[in-house]
């Protein structure tokens, strides 16, 4: 243990003189201390740090009379305060013989018994079995409902006849009622039904929840419409 402590030191002892000898061969002892005893260096030890010596901001606050027009200088200042305003309720217009807001006001729905829906429906089956005697047009029956007469007026159809006899894409479909009357819509190939100008077919003929229609393709875009009312003994009757 002790041979090897001797032999570290003295091979430290060796590094240290040679680490020496490379300083002197250098001239870094005396650059050293010159360094140390040049006034720059005494001047820069004494000398505060740049950061200490910065001044805080003083921030000086002054009343600013703020410009106005010339043509409101010498008029009082505004006061702003809350004022009620009455609301106006402008009524709505009367369109097609009836109120606007009846075919709105869902609390006003009458829906049909399950009896007279099916008795309405049996007698459209029947016309539409007697028109299809005396032509080959196409013919299909629909029932109404509450969101086909109210609220939104959408008409779904059949898809399997739209997709068998309507047009592809979206087109106008004309309907002639009864009298001869005819009214546009507008055929929804995608969604299958009639869209635009059925609000005004169905608000026009009084629809209710119950009728059943038929109807006729006699043409490309074209269908005679005949209706059948809830509760109404006769057959194809317009009200």
């Amino acid at each position: 243990m002790t041979a090897k402590a001797s032999e570290y030191e003295e091979i430290r002892r060796k590094r240290l003189e040679e680490n020496k000898k490379r300083m002197e061969a250098l001239n870094l002892p005396n650059l050293s201390q010159a360094l140390h005893s040049s006034p720059l260096s005494k001047s820069k030890s004494h000398s505060p740090s740049p950061l200490k010596r910065v001044k805080s901001r003083t921030i000086e606050k002054q009343v600013v009379v703020v410009r106005r027009s010339s043509r409101v200088a010498n008029m009082p200042a505004p006061v702003y305060k809350e004022v009620v305003i009455d609301r106006v309720v402008t009524p709505r217009s009367r369109r097609y013989g009836g109120s606007y807001d009846r075919y709105r006001d869902y609390s006003k729905r009458v829906y049909a018994s399950d009896e007279a829906r099916q008795e309405a429906l049996d007698k459209a089956d029947k016309i539409q079995s007697d028109l299809q005697s005396k032509s080959h047009h196409p013919s299909f029956v629909k029932t109404m409902l509450q969101s086909h007469v109210t609220g939104g007026f959408w008409l779904g159809l059949s898809v399997q006849f739209c997709k068998t006899h309507l047009p592809n894409r979206d087109e106008r479909i004309t309907l002639i009622d009864e009298d001869g009357d005819e009214y546009e819509t507008l055929y929804l190939a995608r969604k299958t039904g009639l869209s635009a100008g059925w609000r005004g077919f169905s608000i026009a003929h009084n629809l209710v929840d119950g009728d059943a229609l038929v109807f006729e393709l006699i043409s490309r875009t074209t269908f005679k419409v005949y209706i059948v009312r809830v509760n109404s003994p006769g057959e194809g009757e317009e009200q």
